[in-house]
């Protein structure tokens, strides 16, 4: 179904970037709520999910919490908060580097691990239900395109 129909908008979009835009934020918000109520099974929003995943592969030697921020797919403007949750929880540690006190590096715990555990395949079962209809050409197009976007002038200008 066009956006334009799921929206009821009346007027045309204001330009083709506009309404493919819109469209790429509407798919956005109904790919994450599937995965926003699989991650709630274990208490997790997406940035904490995010950060595990991170720190899983990240192995026993953890990241500097600047490292984990840079690393993440949606930026959080409070990296500390977000961290003092997931360890207050128990699922991270963090210990302050005795070379380099500035440094504070950050670890996954067993039980952060035994929580990305038992997601890691309902999760990889949802990736396939909602996208592999697409095919695996589109799907590698789709890719190519969303790549292409990120490295528009306005991105580069923020990395």
């Amino acid at each position: 179904m066009h956006l334009a129909v799921e929206i009821k908008k009346r007027n045309p979009f204001d330009s083709l970037e506009q309404e493919v835009y819109l469209n790429l934020m509407r798919t956005a918000d109904a790919l994450g709520r599937d995965m926003e109520t699989m991650l709630k099974s274990q208490g997790l929003s997406a940035t904490q999910y995010n950060v595990l995943r991170i720190l899983r592969g990240a192995g026993g030697d953890g990241l500097p919490c600047g490292e984990v921020s840079e690393r993440m797919i949606t930026r959080d403007p409070d990296m500390t908060r977000l961290l003092d949750r997931i360890e207050s929880r128990g699922l991270i540690t963090r210990c302050r580097q005795t070379h380099d006190r500035r440094i504070v590096m950050t670890r996954i715990t067993k039980k952060g691990l035994a929580a990305l555990a038992k997601l890691d395949a309902p999760i990889q079962s949802a990736h396939c239900a909602q996208l592999a209809h697409l095919g695996r050409k589109k799907l590698k197009n789709f890719l190519t395109l969303l790549e292409a976007a990120r490295s528009g002038p306005i991105n580069q200008e923020q990395q």
